[in-house]
Order: structure tokens, then sequence, then C-alpha cells
């Protein structure tokens, strides 16, 4: 009788559907390491370790950028938009401000001819305080509305984001280090 009992709880278990999971605000739809960035062909962020850590190091005297590719999760909602949380340290800065911006490409299905960039306009973080010890981590937030502010990417749809160091216009000095980047919906 258990031999029984026990196979038809196996059987529903194996055989029920489980309910689709949609992503909520706040939630986290994608992760991404220095190890996962794709070069540009110049004034490029460089890998780098620091305490064995994979770190990628922005110039601050030149506008750097990394360039991350996904595909946007069909668990996002489409409604709101992303936040980017960048988590950086500084190689030896203990003051002054550091800007980031990012911008997203859509790829998409036959959107764009990927021969050229066709990055949508930057959103950016301006005059953020750099931690008062180097290599204390710092996470900042840039926030895009669903839609043209995010390049429209959809659902299921490839896409590239660009990471810049805006070093022109912030006055720390030496590298800024970039940990993770964590793309949320809003």
């Amino acid at each position: 009788m258990r031999r029984i009992a026990a196979l038809a709880l196996l059987a529903f278990l194996v055989l029920t559907p489980l309910p689709s999971v949609r992503a909520a605000s706040g939630d986290t739809l994608l992760i991404f390491r220095p190890q996962d960035n794709e070069p540009v062909a110049s004034d490029f962020a460089t890998l780098d370790t620091r305490n064995l850590h994979p770190v990628l190091d922005f110039d601050a005297t030149t506008n750097e950028s990394a360039v991350f590719s996904a595909i946007m999760p069909r668990s996002y909602a489409a409604t709101t938009g992303l936040t980017v949380f960048i988590h950086y340290a500084l190689t030896s800065a203990t003051s002054g401000t550091v800007d980031w911006d990012v911008a997203f490409e859509r790829i998409g299905d036959q959107q764009l001819d990927i021969d050229a960039d066709s990055f949508a306009a930057v959103n950016s973080v301006d005059n953020t305080t750099v931690p008062g010890a180097t290599g204390d981590v710092d996470i900042v937030s840039i926030t895009f509305t669903d839609g043209a502010d995010m390049d429209s990417v959809a659902v299921g749809e490839g896409f590239r984001m660009k990471v810049i160091r805006d070093a022109t216009n912030d006055d720390a000095t030496g590298d800024a280090e970039l940990r993770f980047v964590e793309i949320k919906e809003t």
C-alpha cells in the first residue's frame, strides 16, 4: 500500500506542471562580471585583478567602456523599465567623484545590422563621491524607462549594454575598478 501511495505521489509531482514565474518589480534579471566584457576596438576597460577579484579598470583620463551582451529574460514584465547597478571600487582615489554612463543597443529579431553600433543615448549617474578607502566597493544605480530609453529592447531579444566611465567630467584619480553590473526590473 505504501508503495502504491509513493508511486502515486511521484506521478503527481512529475506530471503536475509548475506555475509560470514572472519577475516582479525589483527582481534581478541579469548579472555581468568583468570576464563577460566584450572589449570595444579602442578605449576599452582592461581586465585586471585585485586580491584575485576580477575587475575591469576604467582610466581616469580617458572615457573607457565595457560592453556586455545578453538576451532579455522572458521573466521581464516590460512595464516600467530597468535599473542598472554598477558595483565598483577605486584603485587609489579616496576623494573626488566618479561618473558612469550606460547605454543599450537592441539587436532583436531583424532589428539591427550588427556591422555598425547603434546604441541609444546614455543615462548617467554623476558626481558620486568615491569611497573613503581604496578597495571599498560602492554601488550606484541608473534607471531606464521601458521603451526608447533602453532602445526598446523587448523580452527574448538580444541586446548589448555599454558601461562608460565619464572620465572627462569626474575628478577621481586613478582607475575605477568595475566588479559587477546587475540589471533589475524597476
